[in-house]
């Protein structure tokens, strides 16, 4: 048909707009082009990725899906197979032009349509078929350029928030989607989210970010009404959003975009949190060397008195918990080494701490915390041997050794324990001990005797002395017990 007089003017130009989709509908809304829907209405919104024109009764072959097919009809011998065939090879839909092999669209043909679903367009006989495709052509090629210039306004938008930090990227990344963002690291907790919100949409994604460990670098789907894409960022975590609204192509060359930036912003941010920990380190090593003033010049420091901690486990866990209060803090040989001001405290952290009258005694505070600290619990220096045993040994040491003596008075045959306790007190003189205890230094070296007959111990010999006493210690029988 583009051998016909009178060519229709090219207004159609006037329908274009930048990232709208090419559809059967906008086409039809061109007067200059003329077209008429005859059958397949509910199918007019379909996209149109190109025109082809062919007069063969099975062009199929020659198509990829999505096209819109213009033909007069020349070779058309079966209207139903014809349309069967074009609607299993997924067309956009069928454009017929009348005046030439016929006067107008086959009754049949629109039957077959119309069964079929299939959007069927007359084409009138002052429209060459060459107008539909410079049409459809320049449409797409508006869109193209639309989306090119969308996708690179929008990545001038966050390189510009992304020089000022991940959390203006993250905020200027869901503007620009009109959905949320939640920024993820590797342990699956929310760093950042935008809005603030939407970190409460952790729950419903956590299986997908299991999913993507160690396999695909992106997914999307659906889940509470939200399309979401997720995009892994490599040694940093995932890039989370969601909108109500399905992800098109430009929006997923911004969401790439963000997941590059991101990544650089966050390795920058790495780098400059690692030299901060190494800076830190290197103060609280002046700090122990005695050089307090100097470290008071780049940090504030607590006032004294202080207490010295040697925090245990992870240090992520300790320096999240230390953030923003009034320790110093750094990770040195292994532990967190926090000086705090005297009796803070520091609730679900494990290690030992103990106490510094001035910076003068941080050192040898910081060697005691360091002597005491033991996963499982806090606990404190007291400056005596039986601080310094680790806890669970220490009471598994008591029990062994009194056990005897604690089963017999607990058979109400005698206070062993106390007497024992009393004697060793007394420093194993017998009528001192007798005399607190009310009893006659008889009973009191029966008791003895029943003592060193259970335990299988000489309570002559110094060395036993001080085992049971400090079994008595950490039993609590005696002051200072653990």
């Amino acid at each position: 048909m583009a051998e016909l007089a009178n060519p229709v003017p090219q207004t159609w130009t006037k329908w274009q707009s930048g990232g709208m989709p090419v559809t059967l509908r906008r086409l039809l809304a061109d007067p200059a082009l003329g077209l008429r829907v005859l059958a397949g209405e509910p199918g007019l919104d379909r996209a149109v990725g190109w025109v082809h024109v062919s007069e063969l009764d099975d062009p199929t072959p020659f198509l990829e899906g999505g096209e819109l097919l213009l033909t007069t009809g020349l070779r058309l011998v079966s209207d139903a197979a014809y349309v069967a065939r074009l609607t299993e090879r997924r067309l956009a839909g069928l454009g017929f032009g009348i005046g030439l092999s016929h006067a107008g669209v086959p009754r049949e043909l629109v039957r077959a349509a119309a069964a079929a679903g299939m959007p069927l367009l007359e084409v009138p006989r002052r429209t060459p078929f060459i107008a539909i495709s410079k049409a459809v052509s320049a449409a797409l090629a508006a869109d193209s350029y639309a989306e090119v210039t969308a996708t690179n306004a929008a990545q001038q938008e966050l390189t510009r928030a992304a020089l000022r930090g991940p959390d203006a990227a993250v905020r200027r990344l869901a503007r620009l989607l009109d959905g949320f963002v939640l920024l993820i690291d590797r342990r699956g907790t929310v760093v950042r989210s935008a809005p603030a919100a939407a970190a409460t949409r952790l729950a419903s994604v956590t299986a997908e970010l299991a999913r993507l460990r160690g396999g695909p670098a992106s997914a999307s789907f659906e889940v509470d009404g939200q399309h979401v894409v997720v995009q892994v960022l490599r040694h940093h975590g995932f890039l989370v959003a969601g909108r109500p609204e399905p992800f098109d192509r430009t929006s997923r060359h911004v969401l790439s975009a963000a997941a590059s930036l991101l990544t650089l912003a966050l390795a920058r941010v790495r780098g400059v949190e690692d030299a901060q920990r190494r800076l830190r380190t290197a103060l609280m090593r002046l700090l122990l060397a005695g050089q307090r003033a100097l470290v008071a010049e780049i940090v504030e420091l607590p006032p004294e008195p202080v207490e010295v901690f040697a925090l245990t486990g992870p240090a992520e866990r300790a320096l999240d918990a230390l953030d923003g209060g009034p320790a110093f803090c750094a990770e040195l040989d292994g532990f967190v080494v926090a000086i705090a001001p005297e009796g803070y405290r520091m609730a679900g952290l494990t290690g030992g701490v103990a106490a510094a009258r001035g910076y003068a005694d941080l050192a040898a505070a910081h060697r005691h915390a360091v002597s005491v600290a033991a996963n499982g619990e806090l606990v404190r220096f007291r400056g005596d041997l039986v601080s310094l045993l680790p806890a669970e040994d220490a009471q598994a040491f008591a029990a062994t050794v009194l056990e005897p003596v604690e089963r017999h008075d607990a058979a109400g045959r005698g206070d062993l324990l106390v007497s024992l306790a009393e004697w060793l007190r007394s420093h194993g003189q017998w009528d001192p001990a007798a005399t607190r205890l009310g009893v006659h230094r008889h009973t009191l070296r029966n008791r003895m005797a029943k003592v060193a007959e259970l335990t299988g111990r000489d309570l002559d010999d110094p060395d036993v002395r001080t085992e049971l006493w400090m079994a008595l210690r950490l039993r609590g029988l005696v002051p200072g017990g653990a």
